[in-house]
């Protein structure tokens, strides 16, 4: 006796070799040995074999016709045996029950299984719906063919053009498109941001890259709806002083200005204005839910994201030639030894006589020529005064920091400048502690450690930045955290330090900045009358919110940058470099910030220079091969580039670039970035990297 059975959904035959109760044990034709149940035979058949019958049912199976069939069926429940003797006119022949079994198996659009071997046609306006299905399916396999097609002969679909975007970062899985996209990649071996590059739905790696970055962070686009600019209190006094601001030329958010008055006592005071938004714009309304939205002004090489629309900036960054409200700190200074006598805060007009820009100055205004009190340039007296003052509170945090432990700042290291002008780069080297730089860092510094303790000796909350203390290694000590409470920056060697200098490209300077003004205003009642009191579980969520924003935001201009950096290489046709060793296999090119891991180095001192060959690198994935071609013998130089405690921190970012990862990691929020706010290049930088400190 032989079986026509079901086993795990497909059909099969075979020979009896014995039966125990309700089970059978069956031999293939191809030798294989099974345990059939009862339950699941469709037919017993003594002739033909079971390898004959199969091939028979096949033929029987693409003879029938699923539409008389259908017809044949009626609207009852039925058997296949049932079916098999209207269809054929005749019982069926064990291959004709098998065929017509498959036949019935294979269209269930026709008909619809109700049980071992029993079934129901399918209602007429079901059918028809399913086979208007199917031809769809039919049709877009077709058209899903073509566009698999024209991807591999290096054109874009028309249908494409407008979805290319959606494709990369944000692709309905289900659609022809992504799965046209998707098969074409694979049989060309490339990825879909590679294909899209070479089939012009992107025009570069850098539109591929800034396209990622806003459909993450900017999914509704980066402008702004109209906004109606803020009035500002008209009984503001007017500050007696000529501000000056000191910036690259091309900041536009000018957050800081400086004055100097020298009094009649002999002492000089220093003013530190800071244009102030939070006079105008008010917690909860409709400016501050768009700065809340975005956290912070975004920054890449030659373009920038701002925080607030520019109709506002334009009314509160601090223009030359214009009075400006904002938010000022006086310092009483003594100038036999520059010790603070008091401090002062209040909320002003304050003339801007000029917006002196590092471009114009930083020739004229070096050490030397400070100490010898030559080169004409505008406010050289105030300039001269400050660089007095700062270097006293230099040495002051310096001495902070190392009673916490930490070796003095380094400040041989090099900075660099981007500049973006019709997809031409120009990146330029800086030494960080210039003097123009570290005026604004120190007195940046000075401002924000200052109204930090204001705040705090008045009980009212606000964000800061605090370093060192914590538990774990020493990555772990040293890592930056956000708090709402004072807490020592033992890198930047203060007490406490809150980020409220930059209100116009940062949020939380922007809350800080309600937060002083509460102060101000409200005196020891501050706690009940500021924007946020004691506790508040929003300044928590904003503490969150804005650490993962400015994280994000952080990768993203570390990536552009480096990608900035590769095009750098291919518009100097740079091939033999040199490089300086910053830790093991990890170096640095002299002449831009571009990082490269060279696996398998021999261990050098760091601060090395070597030559290295760099033999390929590419601008979507970012990352660069290269070579050691030479290492010189000598060692670094007493004062060759060298890297401090907090430094230390970067160095795992750096390696993650190195290695070509697509968003390279810089994370600002970590111990070494509050390194660099010691002595930043100061300006926002709006084709570079902005001024920490401020």
């Amino acid at each position: 006796m032989n079986l026509f059975f079901e086993e795990s959904g497909d059909f099969k035959a075979g020979a009896v070799l014995s039966q125990q109760g309700e089970a059978y044990q069956v031999e293939m034709a191809s030798g294989k040995r099974t345990k059939v149940k009862s339950k699941d035979v469709m037919l017993q058949f003594a002739s033909p074999a079971p390898a004959k019958l199969l091939e028979d049912a096949q033929i029987i199976l693409q003879d029938i016709d699923l539409d008389f069939l259908w017809e044949v069926a009626g609207e009852d429940e039925f058997g296949f045996a049932e079916l098999g003797t209207e269809y054929f006119g005749h019982a069926p022949l064990p291959h004709e029950a098998a065929g017509l079994l498959l036949r019935l198996h294979s269209a269930p659009i026709y008909f619809y299984k109700k049980g071992k071997g029993r079934y129901k046609a399918a209602p007429l306006a079901s059918l028809q719906a399913a086979q208007a299905g199917l031809e769809k399916k039919k049709q877009q396999a077709l058209v899903q063919a073509q566009y698999v097609d024209e991807l591999k002969a290096g054109k874009l679909p028309d249908a494409f053009k407008p979805l290319a975007l959606t494709l990369l970062f944000r692709p309905d899985k289900n659609s022809i498109e992504f799965k046209a996209l998707d098969a074409a990649c694979k049989e060309l071996q490339t990825t879909p941001q590679r294909l899209m590059l070479q089939t012009g739905g992107l025009a570069s790696p850098k539109d591929l890259h800034y396209a990622k970055f806003l459909f993450e962070f900017f999914p509704k686009g980066s402008g702004f709806p109209d906004v109606t600019i803020p009035p500002v209190p008209k009984d503001l006094p007017l500050a007696d002083v000529q501000a000056f601001s000191i910036d690259d030329v091309t900041t536009t958010e000018i957050d800081d200005a400086l004055s100097v008055v020298r009094l009649a006592d002999g002492n000089v005071r220093v003013g530190i204005h800071i244009a102030a938004p939070g006079l105008g714009i008010k917690r909860d309304d409709a400016l501050d839910a768009l700065a809340r939205q975005r956290m912070s002004t975004v920054y890449m090489p030659g373009e920038k994201i701002t925080m607030l629309p520019d109709v506002l900036v334009e009314a509160f960054t601090l223009d030359e030639g214009k009075n400006c409200p904002a938010l000022s700190l006086y310092a009483t200074l003594n100038p036999a030894d520059w010790s603070v006598i008091s401090t002062e805060t209040r909320a002003e007009i304050v003339p801007i006589s000029a917006n002196l820009r590092h471009n114009d100055l930083d020739a004229l205004v070096t050490e030397e020529a400070l100490a010898n009190n030559s080169g004409e340039y505008p406010h050289k007296d105030d300039i001269g005064l400050l660089w007095q003052w700062v270097q006293v509170l230099e040495q002051g945090r310096m001495a902070k920091r190392e009673s916490f432990g930490l070796r003095p700042e380094q400040n041989n290291r090099v900075d660099f400048n981007f500049y973006v002008d019709n997809d031409v780069v120009t990146i330029t080297r800086r030494k960080r502690g210039a003097p123009l730089d570290k005026i604004v860092a120190e007195l940046m510094i000075f401002a924000n450690s200052t109204w930090g303790k204001f705040m705090a000796d008045h009980g009212v909350p606000g964000i800061y930045r605090a370093q060192g203390g914590g538990a774990g290694g020493w990555a772990a000590k040293m890592q930056v955290r956000m708090v709402t409470h004072a807490a020592p920056h033992q890198g930047l060697g203060v007490d406490q330090y809150a980020w409220s200098t930059s209100p116009l490209r940062r949020y939380t300077d922007l809350v800080n900045q309600w937060q002083i003004l509460a102060c101000l205003e409200h005196g020891v009642t501050a706690p009940l009358a500021a924007p946020f009191k004691p506790r508040d579980a929003d300044l928590f969520a904003i503490v969150s919110a804005f650490d993962s924003a400015y994280s994000g935001y952080a990768d993203f201009q570390s990536g552009m940058e480096r990608y900035w950096c590769l095009r750098w290489l291919a518009q100097e046709q740079a091939r033999q470099v040199d490089a300086v060793v910053l830790k093991d296999e990890i170096l640095r090119l002299v002449d831009i910030p571009l990082v490269i891991r060279l696996p398998g180095m021999p261990q050098v001192a760091r601060g090395l220079q070597v030559k290295l060959d760099l033999l390929r690198w590419d601008e979507v994935d970012l990352t660069v091969e290269a070579r050691l071609l030479d290492i010189p013998t000598a060692q670094p130089a007493a004062d060759a580039e060298q890297m401090d405690d907090d430094d230390e921190a970067l160095l795992d970012g750096m390696a993650n670039a190195a290695d070509g990862a697509e968003e390279p990691v810089a994370d600002e929020a970590d111990a070494a970035d509050e390194a660099d706010e010691a002595e930043p290049v100061a300006g926002d930088q709006t084709a570079g990297t902005p001024s920490a400190a401020e």
